[in-house]
């Protein structure tokens, strides 16, 4: 949270972030305290409310507007992203994000419904005016009913992760504009709220006994009786095919997180199924040395800036999150590791299907948009002299990916 003065002359010096979404526009004091200020903007979009999460949880802020039949909508600024839910007479029937993993063509890839490759050539096409669903279904890479099920499972996976949030601000917008709103969400509000908080307590526990979307699931048996129509297309894929990660099998069988998630541990507990670690994972070939080269210098550059910036992993989170389109893809589900390295097999796993000169490009490009991130950490917390070292080893770096790429491009 950015902290401000008020001066004596009354001025605030607001961060940039802030000034690009409020330059030229006319504010005026909505309330104020010796604990608050709240200014508002005139016109369409006026906040009437806003706070913090904590103190307020997001089931009661939710249900305080279910209660009182409020239409409007609420907004979310959270770690990582932002998030709105549209109410109309305190239901929820649309809901927004900004989260890559809860964009639309992500959500389909998830559930199996298209490749990578399919969803980034769609993506090349589409605009605001022909999104990328439309685009889709025009193109034939999946069906009306596939697209329908997805937007509602979409709505629905973006309430459900928002309650997991107990940091972030939040305000209020009454009245609806005058376009028609799409309704997503067919579920109500308190059954969002109380489904929403199950599944969040049940993963918890699955996740227990799973350990790692990045374990492999290995079967062992070779039949099963009495089984539900989930766990029996999990076991049969996990049994007939050669392992590969939790993940990667969730997606393949088009089960949805919750409810893969669900079957897996079930397995587990039936002992049909064990988890297996992954190895140390070996990627071939010019990628693999373009991801080495690069955690090389992650894995050096965190030690280095660690003792100054103890939040730095929180930071490099938050940075790979807020990636635009296509880097943030390529990060997609990657974990750093203690040392400041990122996961080589994810990464590799999640530009697969590409070109291997469009993925190394690809992959160098976004990569340097991490470092890049670093060393301005490094230049804003670490002494001069050694943030001038740092700096110097990042462009030798540089230097050598060019000529990797540049010599087998």
């Amino acid at each position: 949270m950015t902290r401000l003065t008020v001066s004596s002359h009354g001025r605030i010096n607001l961060p940039a972030s802030t000034v690009r979404q409020l330059r030229n526009q006319t504010l005026e004091v909505a309330s104020c305290s010796r604990g608050h200020l709240l200014l508002t903007a005139e016109g369409e979009g006026r906040v009437s409310l806003a706070g913090t999460l904590g103190d307020v949880s997001l089931p009661e802020l939710l249900s305080f507007f279910n209660m009182f039949r409020k239409t409007g909508i609420l907004r979310f600024r959270l770690p990582g992203g932002e998030k709105s839910l549209t109410l109309r007479e305190g239901e929820i029937v649309h809901a927004t994000s900004t989260f890559p993993e809860e964009e639309l063509g992500e959500i389909l890839f998830r559930l199996g419904k298209i490749s990578r490759e399919d969803l980034d050539r769609a993506r090349q096409l589409a605009t605001s005016r022909n999104p990328i669903g439309k685009v889709l279904v025009e193109k034939q890479m999946v069906t009306p009913k596939d697209l329908w099920q997805a937007t509602h499972y979409q709505a629905e996976q973006i309430v459900f992760h928002l309650l997991r949030h107990d940091c972030g601000s939040f305000s209020w917008e009454p009245g609806l504009p005058d376009k028609d709103v799409p309704s997503t969400l067919s579920m109500n509000t308190q059954n969002l709220i109380m489904e929403g908080l199950r599944q969040a307590d049940e993963r918890g526990l699955f996740m227990e006994v799973i350990g790692s979307l990045e374990a492999l699931p290995v079967a062992c048996a070779e039949s099963a009786e009495g089984l539900g129509p989930a766990e029996l297309k999990l076991f049969e894929r996990i049994r007939t095919v050669e392992p590969v990660t939790a993940r990667e099998l969730l997606r393949h069988v088009g089960l949805g997180e919750f409810d893969g998630l669900k079957a897996l541990y079930q397995l587990i507990e039936k002992k049909l199924v064990r988890m297996q670690a992954p190895g140390n994972v070996d990627i071939p070939g010019r990628t693999g040395e373009l991801i080495r080269i690069y955690n090389g210098a992650f894995k050096a550059m965190y030690a280095r800036i660690l003792p100054y910036s103890p939040r730095l992993a929180d930071e490099i989170q938050l940075f790979l999150r807020d990636l635009p389109q296509p880097y943030s893809y390529v990060f997609q589900d990657v974990r750093l590791g203690w040392d400041g390295t990122l996961d080589a097999g994810r990464i590799a796993a999640n530009l697969s299907g590409l070109d291997e000169d469009d993925r190394d490009r690809l992959l160098a490009e976004a990569c340097n948009e991490l470092l890049y991130m670093e060393t301005m950490v490094a230049r804003r917390d670490l002494p001069s002299e050694d943030s001038a070292e740092l700096i110097t080893r990042v462009q030798e770096i540089a230097r050598r990916v060019r000529e990797l790429v540049g010599r087998n491009g």
